[in-house]
């Protein structure tokens, strides 16, 4: 599904080059969910935006669905991150002044779909929202925001989920709520990679990858079992 093979971020400030990443490479199966810890300044929300094509990466081979994807023109990529990927952020990243549907539509205006509205209600019942979809952001809870934000990571109907602590900005209660929603996911089948400094929100994915200093320092089982 994803392959990272070198992947080096580097930024120049001030005349100085200021690496982030610094060789990060690993694979993520069709079907598998796996979950990203370490502390802030690890590189974790920079590998994140690489993987899900918002940034190049200063070298390195970046594969998804067997396609080479770091070197491609804007609009390829554009194509590949509407089409293939859904994102999930901490901070919902939601239009205030729209409603609910309106938020979920906006992947769909882009890429042109039709029935927009019938799409836009599934995606909205499937995270148990279909009662309030003319509800603006401000009209509901921060469980409920995070559900319109993952609807519209659904609309499209990606193969992948990337969530940047997608439980980050919760109360433990909608926290589990959103976590049982990622975990029907993954069993229907989405690849879902997610960054999160929550030890009990990492062991809901098969694997556990710790980034530590632009590198990764060890993975291990989601279970604890190192490997």
């Amino acid at each position: 599904m994803l392959r990272a093979v070198d992947i080096r971020k580097e930024y120049v400030v001030g005349g100085s080059v200021l690496p982030i990443l610094k060789g990060i490479s690993f694979h993520l199966r069709a079907r598998e969910f796996i979950t990203v810890m370490g502390p802030s300044g690890a590189g974790k929300s920079t590998c994140l935006h690489i993987l899900g094509c918002l940034d190049r990466p200063t070298s390195g081979s970046l594969e998804i669905d067997g396609t080479e994807v770091s070197s491609l023109p804007d609009s390829m990529l554009a194509r590949v991150r509407n089409s293939k990927i859904g994102f999930v952020f901490q901070s919902f990243n939601l239009l205030p002044r729209a409603t609910a549907l309106q938020n979920v539509e906006l992947p769909l205006i882009y890429a042109g779909a039709r029935d927009r509205r019938r799409r836009c209600i599934e995606a909205l019942e499937g995270v148990g929202l279909g009662g309030r979809i003319d509800h603006r952001p401000s009209q509901l809870s921060g469980g409920e925001q995070q559900r319109v934000a993952i609807a519209r990571a659904l609309v499209n109907r990606p193969s992948l989920i990337l969530a940047d602590e997608p439980t980050g900005n919760l109360d433990s209660r909608s926290g589990a709520e959103i976590m049982k929603i990622f975990d029907s996911l993954h069993r229907e089948g989405i690849a879902i990679l997610m960054i999160t400094h929550d030890r009990g929100v990492a062991e809901h994915g098969d694997r556990i990858l710790h980034l530590r200093d632009g590198v990764i320092e060890r993975e291990e089982l989601a279970g604890g079992t190192g490997v």
